[in-house]
């Protein structure tokens, strides 16, 4: 069964770190590109981070730049994103999604279209 499994989230004060794991099975990321995608109640799917399946690009929403880094273990098969100095408005459902390299044009595209394979999320609450 081809599936991706968030996980890391939790609760967080303002200011912290948290480190999200998107795991694959089923299927071998190695030529997939992966992102992450965030969801606040009441607000539409944010494209945070992308990753090409080499790691040779990436992309980072403005919202996040400087403060959140992507990467991938291609041997664990497993991308993950490190977020630093959290804001309460990093609030939301977090998502990773995964595209076949071959339907990928930029990473930055993949963050504004999405993935072919979704998780089911892991919530980040940050909050004092």
């Amino acid at each position: 069964q081809v599936q991706l499994v968030e996980s890391g989230g939790g609760l967080v004060q303002p200011g912290g770190s948290l480190r999200l794991s998107c795991a694959a099975s089923g299927f071998t990321l190695d030529y997939y590109a992966i992102g992450w995608f965030r969801q606040a109640p009441g607000k539409g799917r944010e494209g945070v981070s992308c990753i090409s399946s080499s790691a040779g690009s990436t992309y980072y929403a403005d919202s996040v730049k400087g403060r959140f880094t992507i990467s991938r273990d291609n041997v664990k098969n497993t991308v993950y994103l490190q977020m630093n100095s959290l804001k309460p408005e990093d609030t939301a459902v977090y998502h990773c999604a995964a595209r076949s390299e071959i339907w990928v044009t930029t990473v930055q595209a993949m963050c504004a279209m999405g993935g072919d394979v979704w998780g089911q999320g892991t919530q980040v609450t940050v909050s004092s």
